[in-house]
């Protein structure tokens, strides 16, 4: 029998008899796939019957049944797999050999170019015209896209630079890499953990928050591969880019704790980093009157350093006027060795600390949680500088989990040694990779990793981004700054603001807000006013308050 070669190690052919596959493997053959379903008709040798003869024959052998004029692309996806697996060079059959050729240019041929696949096939004898449109779709799924500036992320940080980018230059090609459905308000669900917002108003589809004239490409990143100037995507497709900017935000590591990941939403154990659980940390509270309530914050860096205390003193404020505060043993277990980075605002925090009976356990982290128990392992530091480990019963948990760089991040050429991207903490520029930025979460800066943070980094990346694009050097910088509504009980907040080195960085007027003082002004700012300047401002290119400052300008 005649063997209709398509490729150097792919061929056809009509029904193969025990002869053929025997002179097959004289050829250098090393595999046999059928792609008839068996009993299609008389006398059909079975797949099983072929199986063994190839085996015989030292062959290798996969059936991939189809039916004729019915091929679909889970068909394809199976021979893709099935090629992908079996030693070439292979020899694929079906009745007349047409199925097995339509199958290769769906699954095995060079998807760049689906008229020199047509015309391969046509050659051997295949018209293959009709699935010329499958294999134009395929072409262009796999071929390269290009923009001016991609953007990794399509969180707070992805989607503000994106609309700072369009509001400066509609002209330029821009897209947002995203996988999620869903764009969430994170800052809200303390607020959600305390019944102040409900969790529908902590978010919105993602398809809405992308800007009108940015294209959004819906699937996760596996790589950056910077020296091409190109982002690996899950599904195999490669994004190049001029520009690119990262802020694919931290990853919670909650299975660095063992046992907190199974014990979460369940038998007392919440937290409100999570927008599933946030509804749970309310319920807990509301429904609490006494026993052991632990609240745990992990080493640094995390997002929104302020949140886990946040969380106890309004479940504290909670327990107060519901006047069993009194029979509640609330553990504020902080891995750090401070309550709060900035010193100008932890007199505040300990006032309240004090107001609640707070037991306040500096450098003491949560290690292990077993749910069913009820039981939390803890790890702290003893007076000698050594470290022993403890086990606390608890009724309440609030955990928040350590975080840490995306894996396809920390394994990335941009990575620093902390697995978080390198950049220059004033132009958030690349350290090595000059068209690269970073902000966010992402980012391998020491300012607080807020949304407030995000909403001052965004229009310098842009500006820099642009200059970029140009040929041009950075023209504006960031100077670290970071808010932390401090929600102390409900109806008031300590507003802190600081900037790179805990300078600190006031938004208002002493006489408006005084951010080390407890402020009932700081509380409608952060319930009334950050959400709509969030989703109507923020995600809108609506610089309000945060314009770039340009490096040539005084400070």
């Amino acid at each position: 029998m005649s063997f209709k070669e398509l490729s150097p190690t792919f061929s056809v052919a009509p029904q193969l008899t025990e002869a053929d596959i025997a002179e097959a493997a004289k050829m250098g053959f090393r595999s046999i796939v059928s792609n008839r379903p068996d009993g299609e008709e008389r006398g059909q040798p079975t797949a099983s019957d072929i199986s063994h003869v190839a085996e015989s024959n030292g062959m290798a052998f996969a059936h991939v049944p189809v039916v004729a004029g019915k091929i679909t692309s889970d068909d394809a996806d199976a021979m893709r797999d099935a090629l992908a697996h079996l030693p070439r060079p292979v020899l694929a059959f079906c009745r007349s050999g047409t199925r097995s050729a339509t199958l290769w240019a769906l699954a095995d041929s060079d998807p760049k170019e689906p008229a020199i696949t047509i015309e391969t096939a046509r050659r051997a004898g295949y018209d293959l015209r009709s699935i010329m449109p499958s294999l134009e779709r395929r072409a262009k799924a796999a071929r390269p896209m290009t923009y001016d500036i991609l953007i990794v992320g399509g969180g707070s940080a992805g989607i503000s630079t994106a609309a700072s980018l369009r509001k400066r230059n509609r002209k330029i090609s821009i897209a947002v890499i995203d996988p999620a459905e869903t764009h969430y308000y994170q800052p809200g669900w303390t607020l959600v953990g305390a019944g102040v917002f409900s969790p529908e108003q902590t978010r919105h589809s993602e398809a809405s928050v992308i800007p009108k004239g940015v294209e959004w490409i819906k699937a996760a990143v596996t790589g950056f591969l910077p020296e091409q100037n190109q982002v690996q995507l899950a599904d195999g497709r490669i994004v190049k880019y001029h520009v690119l900017v990262a802020a694919p935000g931290i990853k919670l590591a909650w299975d660095a704790i063992p046992g907190l990941a199974e014990a979460l939403g369940s038998n007392g154990v919440t937290s409100n980093y999570r927008y599933d659980l946030a509804p749970y940390t309310y319920r807990l509270v509301r429904e609490f009157r006494r026993g052991r309530a632990l609240f745990t914050q992990p080493p640094m860096p995390i997002k929104c350093a302020g949140a886990p205390q946040k969380a106890m003193y309004l479940s504290c404020d909670i327990w107060s006027d519901a006047r069993v505060l009194q029979d509640i043993d609330v553990e504020f277990h902080n891995a750090g060795a401070v309550l709060f980075g900035v010193p100008a605002y932890v007199p505040a925090l300990k006032n309240y600390i004090e107001r609640y009976g707070i037991d306040l356990r500096l450098e003491s982290k949560l290690v292990a949680v077993d749910g069913q128990r009820k039981i939390a392992t803890l790890e702290r530091k003893t007076a000698d500088g050594s470290t022993e480990r403890i086990e606390r019963s608890f009724d309440l948990l609030h955990a928040v989990p350590p975080q840490v760089a995306p894996e396809f991040v920390a394994s990335s050429p941009l990575a620093g040694p902390g697995g978080f991207i390198e950049v220059d903490q004033a132009t958030l520029q690349h350290v090595r990779y000059q068209n690269v930025f970073a902000l966010g979460d992402v980012a391998g800066t020491s300012n607080a990793k807020t949304a407030a943070a995000a909403r001052k980094q965004a229009p310098v990346v842009a500006v820099n981004a642009l200059a970029v694009l140009e040929g041009k050097q950075p023209a504006a910088d960031y100077n670290g700054y970071g808010s932390c509504p401090l929600t102390v009980e409900r109806g008031k907040i300590v507003l802190a603001e600081f900037g790179y080195g805990g300078k600190l960085l006031p938004s208002f007027p002493t006489w408006l807000i005084d951010g080390t003082r407890p402020s009932r002004a700081a509380w409608f700012l952060k319930e009334r006013l950050l959400p709509p300047i969030y989703w109507r401002g923020m995600l809108k290119g609506r610089e309000w308050m945060v314009h770039p400052h340009l490096i040539e300008e005084p400070v």
